[in-house]
């Protein structure tokens, strides 16, 4: 096909759309059910609502193709668990009794029986249900779902494309089954997996499919020979079945590199890239190998993870490099729209003149149906639009927000020494026991405790008026003075406030610094029915005032046990939020870094003897190709230095990471040079302590023996075998004992039952060693 053939057959379409309703109805239909308040049928009824409104919206929109089967009541890689027949053993009888309680058991557990291990979804904050393998496992095609809602799209009269997460990416996602053999490898089970997807493409034809995408962003990273061989089996092996639909393989977050032959010679039909991150590259590597003569190619041109209004001309300028390259050339976002929030009609808060520099979901959408308009037709039939685009990209570009004279001056004066304790970690250490006095084995929480419906309604309250500025604070106060008592009643060693003045814990911080835009409705999925609204860091970061001094002033006025301040620390601050694109990330981590120095300056001038500086997006944001992290964790682990580099060294710093793959970034964790790190373990049985055993680890640390992403409470002895493994890894003079991560989700009664558990725990074990 010529390019302007291929350019005229240009289509446009998306990979996935956001699945909580514009005011998060589905979450509030799933607990609902979990409370009881709502039954099986309703909450069915609510999400498929929800997906018809999702289709038509996209279908109104201009799109020529609606993606199907991204819909998900709490993970997507959970589902194709399900899809492929992999539950656990444990999992299986409930799912057989009740498959929608079993499909919620194996994502949050039940008070017998463990879920499965969440960790983050590639580089997002998106948080997946690890899928666990072993030699015994037997697949078995299920595409009830699939098949299901395909048949809802296409009787909307939509042209559907259903989405499935790809066999490789499946198998390199998951991890060994409890109690396999060590060293198995799951992909070790391709060849017994791939029946099971064929069954499920043939499936989807015969209900009407006429494509079907299968993700495979595992691609995008380095791969061996071995995992580029089974692409290359892989797509050999569906693509010469006859009885299937034509394949779209979709790839990004990145580069494909090495991949990219492989399935460009693959007897596939199309193949989808992206050209946001890594778009130079994929460029190249799509001319090197001949384009995709006889494909179709979607091209990712609109940014699926960040906020900004595209660069419409730029883009078509790169869509239009790409014709001839391709049989045809479609239009689409890089990634998922899962990664952002729905619509920015629904901000009143955020100025009109900045509302028009960001592209939501609909907005996205509606970006790549003018880039499909303009491609397949010509510029002049969007011309309208280009004119306004470059105005908005103008408007944005010149204002004063984005730049503060004396905000980059202090930037500008950093030195190596700003960014270094005074004391090596020896000598604080020594001070600091000293100085704390604390048990072995201390005991201690992450930061926050359950965001009660009271300490919600009290915000509520105070947006809406029906109570004044004092009254609120009255209200937060009480509830530190109860969570205070409470920590003292379980014998906690080191107390925190609770955080019960704050709406989360990026958020918070972000409605306080010049430079961030705060949304009122812009919820993301983080994990099952928990969204957040990741702030926009639009501008220069600077602090106009202490920020928490005065509530952990408070707190530690109630007890004479260490309440510890607490802050979000650089890192998690940028990935945690939408970052600005116009300068380098490491540039915008300096900035704030330098205005959380100022924080902790300030909470250790009003006596806080320890200061928690949460980073548990340091391994989230690692660049997913090797060779481009070097960069990235110097600027990362300097930013955190920065922050804590002129604390004194009685004051002992602590950090927090959860929910992510650490081996990668032991030696940066290392590096950091905090005194005490608490990680997320329960799930993983400890295999942190581990890692940083085998990595030396000089410092204090707290592996989590709670899992707080389950409802279930764990029993004194769970917690005291995790402990007890843990201190095969970590000398008891160097351990913690605390929860995974922070108790907001929980509630009350769980909470109180856990924290007493783990406090009888660390003492049970304290009894050991002394004996």
């Amino acid at each position: 096909m010529t390019s302007t053939s291929a350019a005229a057959a240009a289509r446009a379409t998306v990979y996935g759309y956001p699945r909580q309703g514009q005011n998060r109805e589905l979450k509030k239909a799933i607990e609902g059910y979990w409370k009881g308040r709502v039954d099986a049928d309703t909450l069915l009824s609510t999400a498929a609502g929800l997906r018809r409104d999702n289709w038509r919206q996209m279908a109104d929109a201009g799109l020529h193709e609606v993606p199907t089967g991204d819909f998900s009541y709490y993970d997507h890689v959970l589902d194709t668990t399900v899809m492929v027949g992999a539950v656990p053993e444990r999992h299986r009888d409930a799912v057989a009794a009740d498959p929608l309680d079993g499909y919620f058991a194996m994502a949050r557990g039940t008070q017998d029986v463990a879920p499965l291990e969440m960790t983050k979804w590639f580089d997002t904050n998106y948080h997946y249900l690890v899928p666990e393998l072993g030699p015994d496992t037997v697949f078995t095609a299920d595409s009830t779902k699939q098949v299901a809602e395909l048949k809802e799209a296409l009787a909307l009269g939509s042209a559907a494309r259903p989405v499935l997460v790809g066999p490789l990416t499946y198998l390199l996602l998951a991890k060994p089954a409890p109690g396999t053999a060590a060293g198995f490898d799951p992909l070790t089970l391709l060849d017994r997996l791939l029946p099971v997807y064929a069954e499920i493409l043939s499936d989807l034809r015969a209900a009407g499919a006429e494509w079907v995408q299968l993700d495979e962003p595992a691609l995008v990273q380095d791969r061996t020979p071995a995992e580029l061989n089974a692409a290359r089996r892989t797509y050999a092996d569906l693509g010469v079945r006859t009885d299937r639909p034509k394949l779209l393989v979709a790839t990004y977050f990145g580069r494909l590199g090495d991949a990219l032959p492989v399935l460009a010679k693959a007897p596939v039909e199309g193949l989808a890239l992206d050209f946001t991150e890594g778009a130079a590259a994929n460029l190249e590597a799509l001319a090197s190998v001949g384009g995709l003569p006889g494909k179709r190619l979607v091209a990712g041109i609109v940014n699926g993870r960040n906020v900004w209004a595209n660069d419409l001309t730029k883009s078509l300028s790169t869509l239009g490099t790409l014709l001839g390259l391709a049989d045809r050339v479609d239009v689409s976002a890089s990634c998922s729209l899962l990664h952002v929030p729905l619509d920015t009609a629904a901000e009143r808060d955020i100025e009109p003149q900045l509302l028009r520099w960001l592209a939501f979901a609909r907005q996205k959408t509606a970006e790549i149906v003018t880039l499909a308009r303009g491609l397949a037709r010509s510029t002049d039939a969007v011309a309208a639009e280009l004119a306004a685009n470059r105005a908005v990209l103008a408007s944005r570009a010149v204002s004063p927000i984005t730049r503060d004279p004396a905000v980059r001056a202090r930037a500008s004066a950093v030195t190596d020494t700003d960014a270094r304790r005074s004391r090596p970690y020896t000598e604080r250490a020594s001070a600091q026991r000293s100085h704390l006095g604390l048990p072995l084995l201390p005991t201690t929480t992450i930061g926050s405790f359950p965001q009660t419906t009271e300490v919600r309604g009290a915000r509520a309250d105070l947006r809406g008026g029906k109570i004044d500025i004092a009254g609120y604070e009255e209200r937060i106060r009480t509830e530190i003075r109860y969570v205070i008592s409470f920590q003292e009643k379980a014998g906690l060693d080191v107390l925190v406030h609770g955080e019960p003045e704050r709406n989360d814990m990026v958020q918070y911080f972000a409605e306080q610094l010049i430079g961030y835009l705060a949304t009122q409705h812009g919820w993301v999925q983080s994990y099952g029915t928990r969204y957040v609204r990741p702030p926009i860091l639009a501008g220069d970061i600077s602090r106009p005032e202490p920020m928490t001094v005065r509530w952990t002033t408070y707190a530690q006025s109630l007890t004479d046990r260490p309440v510890k301040g607490m802050l979000t620390g650089p890192v998690t601050m940028l990935a945690w939020s939408f970052v600005r694109d116009d300068q380098p990330l490491g540039d915008t981590a300096e900035q704030v870094a330098l205005a959380l120095r100022d924080e902790v300056n300030d909470l250790e001038a009003a006596g806080t003897s320890i200061i928690q500086v949460d980073e548990p997006a340091l391994r989230e944001t690692l660049p997913l190709r090797a060779a481009d992290r070097a960069p990235y964790l110097a600027w990362a682990t300097e930013a955190f230095r920065l922050t804590t580099g002129g604390a004194e060294p009685r004051t002992q710093i602590h950090t927090h990471m959860c929910y992510a793959e650490f081996g990668d970034i032991i030696q940066a964790i290392d590096d950091l040079d905090a005194d005490v790190i608490s990680l997320e373990a329960a799930r993983s049985h400890m295999q942190v302590a581990r890692e940083l055993a085998g990595l030396g680890y000089p410092r204090e640390a707290g592996p989590g023996v709670y899992d707080i992403h389950s409802p279930r409470v764990p029993s004194t002895e769970e917690a005291a075998d995790l402990l007890r493994t843990g201190l095969k890894a970590i000398p008891a003079e160097r351990l913690w004992v605390n929860p995974d991560c922070g108790l907001k989700t929980r509630g009350w009664p769980e909470t109180r039952a856990s924290l007493d558990n783990l406090v009888a725990a660390a003492r049970t074990v304290r009894g050991e060693l002394s004996s």
